[in-house]
């Protein structure tokens, strides 16, 4: 964790003293969180099957990551394509995801964000809706940053299946037997 530091100059009994004190890093997991609860409501609202429940997925969330740290970092930048011209499926692919993926990206003008506005960008957006509604959609890795003061960044990375990660299928057993479990 990179620590940075900033120098307040205080009056103090007539002297002016530097303090050196660390920046505040915020901890979005709770706001990530609950994109993937707003699109799992999205999905149902849709009429994805309610047991299809939408993952979270490690591959997806660095892929989401790295976008979301180069739009926060490249003002030029107001979407889903990178600075050196990566697509959501060339980030995905570094990450190791193999599957078909799709993006949204959010981008708020100010220190912070939250779902509602986040939704109100995606929501009212037709390929933005598109893509959060679609039921084939199993996967997904949300990152968000604010780490300036006038831009705030969140992204959304969604997934059809990783088809390079082998499925593992558990142990068969027959109805009413447990596991670990002998009379």
């Amino acid at each position: 964790m990179t620590v940075r530091r900033v120098a307040v100059v205080v009056p103090a009994f007539g002297l002016i003293a530097a303090i050196a004190m660390p920046t505040a890093h915020a901890d979005n997991r709770r706001l990530n969180d609950g994109v993937v609860a707003n699109v799992y409501t999205v999905q149902q609202q849709a009429g994805c099957p309610i047991e299809q429940k939408i993952k979270i997925n490690p591959k997806l969330r660095l892929a989401a990551q790295w976008q979301t740290d180069d739009v926060l970092n490249n003002r030029a930048l107001d979407g889903d394509i990178g600075s050196d011209g990566s697509t959501v499926t060339d980030r995905a692919r570094a990450a190791g995801y193999a599957g078909a993926v799709a993006e949204t990206v959010a981008i708020n003008p100010a220190l912070a964000i939250n779902g509602v506005e986040i939704m109100n960008q995606w929501y009212y957006r037709p390929d933005y809706y598109a893509t959060m509604a679609d039921c084939s959609n199993i996967d997904i890795g949300v990152w968000s940053a604010n780490l300036v003061p006038d831009r705030s960044v969140v992204v959304a990375v969604y997934g059809k299946g990783d088809s390079a990660a082998p499925v593992v299928q558990p142990p068969r057993r027959e109805f009413g037997q447990v596991p670990g479990w002998t009379p």
